[in-house]
Order: structure tokens, then C-alpha cells, then sequence
């Protein structure tokens, strides 16, 4: 199947007829994002987040989910799909409102995402997805750079997010979401084989 896109704005209902195998983002209706499939190191550090998300919410009431799974911003279960305008697929998200979890995406906002950054995504991460992510009230928002191994971290505070800091590969991250729990970095950015 070939997509041809022109400017024009779409709906998550338009976008589910496209059949399994598409995937995209859009903010206000507007496709922001038709990445082509993320390379090795992405995939080993988001590989590595999940397993340290996995295992400390192992039994307990919060959920992680990897990439690719639509996030529906500022819906609720009543939400229609043609109403619904911004759809995300962030690299990784925790949810701990089991009633955001329907069967085939998460209906409303997570409690933390995480974007991997890469050259053609940067920019959406940085400014088009922070600003929804803020406006839709995720409590927790990391962007990870792959390449130069750091991690920053925002914390909404009054509906706006303030950057809790910039962690590196010698660093242990605390999660703020949850008490006493810290992910060391240095397994999230393990050295590549030579």
C-alpha cells in the first residue's frame, strides 16, 4: 500500500483504516512523524529501560509499555476516534491508571514517557512533543541522547516542566514518579562491542 500525504489534517479514526505495518504521530491532526525503524544502539538502550522498568514494577499497580503503542494525549474512554487529533508513540511509557489501558493503545495522558532521540525525531522530542506532553499534564518526561549518553529530566510543576537535571553514563537516575527507585546509567549505556 502506498500513502500519499498531502497537508491536510487527519483523525486517529483515518489513520486505523491504513492497515497494520503504518504507523505515524500528529499533533493537532498534522503528521509529525513517519520514522524509519530505529537503529541497533536505540534499540539496546531502550532494551535496557525496560528491562529496569519491568523488573521494579514487577507486581506492582503501574505498567510499562516499549514502543510502538499509540498514546491518545488528551483523550478518555468515551473520546470518538474522529476526535481524536494527537497521537503519540513515544519510546517508552509508564501508566499507572489501568483504565487508560485499552486493548490496542493508551487512551489519555502516562505518568512518565521517554523519547530516544535520533537525528530525523530530535526536534519533535525537543519542542512539538514536550509541549504536548506538558499541556497534557505527563508528570515525568525524559529525552534520551543516544549519542552523547546523557539523559534530561523534566518534572511538571505547576502544569509547566522544570528540568530536575541532565544525567550521564557514570550517573544513577532517580525515578520521580516512584520512591526509591534509581536506574544506574552505566547499564542503560553499556559499551558497544567491538
Amino acid at each position: 500500500m502506498t500513502l500519499q500525504f498531502d497537508q491536510k489534517k487527519i483523525t486517529y479514526d483515518e489513520y486505523l483504516t491504513w492497515g497494520e505495518g503504518i504507523f505515524c504521530e500528529a499533533l493537532d491532526g498534522s503528521i509529525i512523524n513517519m520514522s524509519p525503524a530505529p537503529t541497533p544502539k536505540h534499540q539496546a538502550i531502550l532494551r535496557e529501560l525496560l528491562t529496569d522498568f519491568s523488573v521494579f514494577l514487577r507486581g506492582k499497580e503501574c505498567n510499562v509499555f516499549g514502543s510502538q503503542i499509540d498514546v491518545c494525549l488528551f483523550s478518555e474512554k468515551e473520546t470518538t476516534y474522529k476526535n481524536i487529533k494527537d497521537w503519540v508513540q513515544p519510546d517508552l511509557v509508564v501508566v499507572c491508571d489501568k483504565r487508560k489501558i485499552d486493548e490496542k493503545r493508551i487512551i489519555g495522558a502516562p505518568d512518565l514517557v521517554i523519547e530516544i532521540l535520533s537525528p530525523s525525531t530530535s526536534k519533535n522530542d525537543r519542542v512539538l512533543k514536550y509541549s504536548k506532553y506538558e499541556k497534557a499534564g505527563i508528570k515525568e518526561y525524559w529525552i534520551v541522547d543516544p549519542y552523547n549518553e546523557f539523559i534530561e529530566v523534566y518534572l511538571l510543576d505547576n502544569k509547566v516542566y522544570k528540568q530536575k537535571g541532565s544525567y550521564f553514563k557514570s550517573d544513577l537516575i532517580p525515578v520521580s514518579i516512584f520512591d526509591k527507585f534509581e536506574i544506574d546509567l552505566s547499564n542503560i549505556f553499556q559499551q558497544e562491542e567491538e
